[in-house]
């Protein structure tokens, strides 16, 4: 075993991705320089600026040049440092990246990828700290990925550079210098596989990204002060889900709590839900319970922000009221 951080195993896989293909090259703002959190540092140095490229700020030029150049055969990995901005390459990513294969009969392919970075909790306010995933997800033609280990997010950006689709992979900014264990060999991993990362037979907790995390803390409290064995399932790629080992679990448990960081209204919670009720509507001894920000845009002020952001206590609460109900 090997101790490292999210953040190094994503610059790992990118370097391991440029060595073992030379078609693989990364643009964005200030890649060459390490990027905003240092997630490109050191690739300039070994591969140069032709494949390491600093680009304008301009994530809809960025994106743009990525489509064209994964059109003819690269595959590109662009960075684009805050989820936030995405806003400014929607129409080149729904309209142009996610439509193509389908538009053109199946001729054209557009292999790339989109790292991002999500997540609040570093008081970067409301246009630097939000959780857009759900926005993705609704595009047909488009892979959305969210790990929350960096063995995940190592495997997982591999995956997304080999996919022929345009992949959107989304980084959590608080867990990059995370420190973790991780096998010397990293292990594969496929995308539209989850991971059960916890067994437990009371109670079902699927949870994304930074969540993952808090589950696993709640189940822990949950299991010591209660005595309440939850399994906690991180999905890893919300498109495509594993529906399949969700159901199975709840089949089980028979009750299932969703939590993740973004706003609970439209968040990717309620289409876990919608799924996971039609598919296992008669194994479910409760209602499925939501946890997710408020619906407000996330706040400046530190204590402010510490109170909106879902954590741990929201999940042990949610999963105490639904195994023992008053």
């Amino acid at each position: 075993m090997a101790e490292t951080t999210y953040v190094k195993a994503i610059t790992g896989a990118l370097a391991e991705a440029m060595r073992a293909d030379d078609r693989v090259f990364v643009l964005g703002e200030d890649v060459a320089e390490g990027g905003p959190y240092t997630a490109t540092a050191g690739l300039a140095e070994e591969f140069g600026t032709a494949r390491v490229i600093d680009t304008p700020i301009s994530e809809a030029a960025i994106t743009g040049v990525a489509i064209g150049a994964a059109q003819s055969g690269m595959r590109p990995v662009l960075e684009i440092m805050f989820v936030d901005f995405v806003t400014l390459a929607l129409d080149q990513l729904v309209n142009a990246a996610a439509k193509a294969h389908f538009m053109s009969g199946g001729q054209l392919t557009v292999p790339m990828v989109v790292r991002t970075q999500g997540g609040a909790g570093q008081r970067g306010a409301a246009q630097h700290s939000q959780s857009l995933e759900s926005w993705l997800t609704h595009v047909p033609g488009l892979k959305v990925v969210m790990p929350s280990r960096a063995v995940d997010a190592a495997g997982l950006l591999a995956a997304s550079i080999r996919d022929p689709n345009p992949v959107v992979l989304i980084e959590n900014k608080t867990l990059y210098f995370r420190r973790e264990e991780v096998p010397d060999e990293l292990p594969a991993v496929e995308l539209g596989v989850s991971a059960t990362l916890r067994e437990g037979r009371d109670v079902t907790i699927v949870a994304l990204s930074r969540l993952v995390h808090d589950a696993l803390a709640a189940a822990e409290r949950l299991a010591a002060e209660d005595g309440i064995e939850a399994e906690v399932i991180d999905p890893r790629t919300l498109v495509p889900l594993d529906l399949a080992a969700i159901v199975k679990s709840v089949q089980r448990t028979s009750r299932l709590v969703v939590a993740h960081e973004a706003v609970a209204h439209g968040g990717f919670g309620a289409e876990i839900a919608a799924q996971v009720q039609s598919a296992a509507f008669d194994f479910l001894d409760a209602p499925v319970v939501r946890i997710g920000a408020p619906f407000a845009p996330v706040p400046l002020s530190a204590p402010l922000e510490d109170a909106y952001l879902p954590g741990a206590d929201e999940v042990v609460a949610a999963v105490r009221g639904l195994v023992m109900p008053p």
